[in-house]
């Protein structure tokens, strides 16, 4: 315990040190900085993991929801709250079907929301509030708890159209991904830190089955990569030719609720759910570093990359300063 515990403060160290002192804007960032709210809501940050600890604790599948929030916000318009507008005409980010299919933690964010506004009203943005959340979800799995930049404002535009083209989706090979990340100014390591989001939290039947057990590739066959022990058992959960199977399967089948090095070890044996999982054996550098997680003893390391490439992420397209708005209700309607 005491090792585990030095080893995270080492990782926090080492993040501190390679980010601004709080209140610093770095121009990377585009006015982002550590401690944003540091005078116009100083408690923000500790009243949405208090928040967190709540939703958790009562339901302990919205950590991973509310991280994945925060990847379909971020890669779509930047990271700028938009996920949470609602389209009268069923047009915006969370109407586009495949991409957003499943999306759960709206209510969650409008809870901490709410919390926030009593305490400061209109000061903290609803993007800035998913990014705490998603960070606190990952601590709260026993990942790393780092410092996160915030002072983004809330975007008004929403659209099923962005999400369904910035959203790489589950079968993507190789060579889709790198290109999705790429031009969010996203490296070939952020690609390969922030797939290991995988290590916690479920996916449905519906979004993996089709392409990695009934019809790999259009052909009628299951995925030849996919190991020949573990195929059987997600047979059994997942079903044939149903397009809208709901059925939960865990991601991390060892520990779907442990922010580890399980995901690693698991993809290395051909053993992750999605092809997009697997496509990150394709390629020389993303497999390199599969295979370093995978023989790991300890989640050093990756604890500090999985920090370093969250910030890169939260940096993408932001609106600062006078752009946006912030909002009191982060789920308004766009239309």
């Amino acid at each position: 315990m005491a090792l585990d515990v030095l080893l995270r403060l080492l990782v926090l160290a080492a993040v501190v040190s390679a980010m601004l002192v709080p209140g610093h804007a770095d121009p990377a960032g585009a006015g982002l900085a550590v401690g944003f709210y540091d005078k116009t809501c100083p408690a923000a940050e500790e009243l949405v993991l208090e928040e967190m600890r709540h939703i958790v604790h009562e339901d302990r599948t919205l950590g991973p929801a509310l991280l994945r929030l925060l990847f379909h916000d971020c890669f779509v318009r930047g990271c700028d709250g938009s996920i949470m507008l609602k389209s009268r005409s069923k047009k915006g980010e969370r109407d586009a079907m495949p991409m957003s299919y499943s999306l759960r933690g709206f209510d969650e964010v409008e809870r901490i929301k709410a919390k926030l506004e009593d305490e400061c009203p209109l000061t903290v943005s609803c993007a800035d509030i998913i990014i705490m959340a998603a960070r606190d979800a990952v601590y709260l799995t026993n990942g790393p708890r780092f410092p996160v930049e915030t002072g983004r404002r809330d975007g008004k535009v929403s659209t099923c159209y962005d999400a369904e083209n910035d959203l790489a989706p589950p079968n993507a090979n190789i060579v889709d991904l790198k290109t999705y990340f790429s031009v969010k100014n996203l490296s070939w390591k952020d690609l390969v830190v922030l797939s290991g989001s995988h290590t916690i939290g479920r996916a449905q039947c519906a979004a993996f089955a089709p392409d990695r057990l009934y019809n790999n590739s259009g052909k009628g066959v299951q995925d030849p990569t996919l190991d020949k022990a573990y195929a059987p058992e997600l047979r059994e959960r997942c079903e044939p030719g149903n397009k809208k199977d709901e059925t939960l399967v865990d991601m991390d089948p060892k520990s779907p609720y442990e922010f580890d090095l399980s995901y690693y070890r698991d993809l290395y044996s051909n053993r992750a759910l999605f092809v997009s999982d697997q496509a990150l054996l394709d390629d020389k550098w993303t497999r390199d570093y599969v295979a370093r997680m995978a023989a790991a003893e300890s989640t050093e390391e990756y604890f500090r990359d999985y920090a370093a490439a969250m910030i890169n992420m939260g940096r993408m397209e932001v609106l600062t300063g006078a752009d946006g708005e912030i909002r009191k209700i982060c789920s308004a309607y766009v239309d």
